[in-house]
């Protein structure tokens, strides 16, 4: 009786805080070894760069979207409810998350620090990796606790979706229209319709009549099979209400977790914080 009010309890939001920290520590560690290894290795860092270097600036962005929806899907998981998760093919590889990790300290180094890029690109390694671990220690001191560990993570993300709105387009006013998964139209449930039918198929206008079958979307509005699929085709939000289904579009996800976050009014509650 009491579960559909769960997430307004004290006791559950404080569990739900409590697990986001540690998978947000968890993350950041894992990212902070990664980039210390890679640094401290002369050889790995010369490929990684080389890497960076053959790549052209839309793969570049690319590499930061995934890193951003990957931080993204670790930030929004722990709410309630959970918005649906990023479809497999958003997943970042080892290497490239490796190089985005790489870009981005560059691109901070680049904004604060430019003299170090102006060195040969010998020394790059030795001299990033000492200014890397001097800030590790610096953030170290702050503490392990809700906003020591939270809001350097938020300030990352909202970093990422500043690159990716102005390389990537995230952030138009006009919404990009992609297609839903295929996975996640192939797990949109079948409903057979009772008690006088389920009303008028808004995107053919026609009565769906009692003992047909019709899809339901996540937000348990119904459609004609027939209609909705050369729908979400194209388009992945509900022709009712514009809830989103994950997309294959890695920038269409981003869009789609990033608007969550603003409609839980999440950053809002950090800047209280």
């Amino acid at each position: 009786m009491g579960g559909s009010n769960s997430h307004k309890n004290p006791r559950f939001l404080s569990i739900c805080s409590g697990n986001l920290t540690h998978s947000i520590l968890s993350q950041s560690l894992y990212h902070h070894h990664r980039l210390s290894s890679l640094l401290s290795s002369p050889s790995s860092f010369f490929f990684t760069l080389h890497y960076l270097h053959s790549l052209s600036l839309p793969h570049k962005t690319l590499l930061i979207a995934k890193h951003f929806l990957s931080s993204l899907h670790q930030l929004t998981r722990h709410f309630h409810p959970p918005p649906l998760p990023p479809h497999p093919s958003a997943t970042i590889k080892h290497r490239d998350l490796d190089a985005a990790l790489l870009l981005l300290l560059l691109c901070e180094v680049h904004q604060y620090n430019p003299e170090i890029l102006k060195t040969p690109r010998t020394e790059w390694g030795r001299i990033l990796s000492k200014r890397y671990s001097d800030s590790i220690l610096m953030q170290s001191g702050v503490g392990v606790h809700y906003g020591g560990v939270l809001l350097p993570f938020v300030e990352m993300i909202i970093r990422c979706w500043r690159f990716v709105s102005v390389m990537g387009g995230c952030g138009r006013k006009e919404r990009r229209e992609v297609a839903a998964a295929p996975s996640a139209v192939v797990a949109l449930p079948t409903v057979e319709l009772k008690g006088g039918g389920g009303g008028e198929c808004v995107i053919c206008r026609e009565e769906m009549r009692e003992g047909r079958d019709v899809c339901e979307l996540p937000c348990e509005h119904l459609f004609h099979w027939m209609c909705i699929l050369p729908w979400l085709k194209k388009k992945n939000t509900c022709p009712c209400c514009r809830f989103q289904l994950p997309t294959e579009d890695v920038l269409g996800e981003i869009q789609r977790l990033w608007s969550f976050l603003i409609k839980k009014d999440f950053f809002a509650e950090q800047r209280v914080m």
